[in-house]
């Protein structure tokens, strides 16, 4: 099973501190727009998105059809197929996409220490 791009969504406070934060770390904001309160943040494949008021805590994010540089992929594990098979395995979904629709879904799942997982599929 191939999940995708793989970054970490932060929920922050302030996010013209973060991203001041995170620039001195060495990223640079590649999407997103401080208007709409997100931007994600990148050095060189590894991505932080910055999240202000969107989340209530942070997540582990993985985007299928996608490559690190936010590239549609050619092939790839669907975000149904996905769900299907992490269903198949026994594990619960707080969140699940339609199986009978096609294109952008997202499926939310939490690990047994509590951690949110994302998966959200932009293609």
């Amino acid at each position: 099973m191939q999940l995708g791009a793989f970054s970490i969504s932060l929920t922050v406070k302030d996010l013209a501190a973060s991203r001041a934060f995170y620039e001195k770390l060495g990223f640079a904001a590649v999407a997103g727009d401080m208007e709409q309160d997100y931007l994600i943040m990148a050095s060189g494949d590894t991505k932080i998105g910055l999240f202000h008021g969107k989340f209530d805590q942070n997540l582990l994010t993985f985007n299928p059809g996608w490559n690190q540089s936010a590239e549609a992929l050619e092939t790839f594990d669907d975000v149904r197929d996905i769900q299907a098979k992490l269903k198949d395995a026994g594990l619960e979904l707080a969140l699940e996409a339609d199986p009978k629709t096609t294109g952008p879904a997202h499926i939310f799942l939490t690990d047994p220490d509590g951690n949110p997982i994302l998966i959200d599929q932009h293609v």
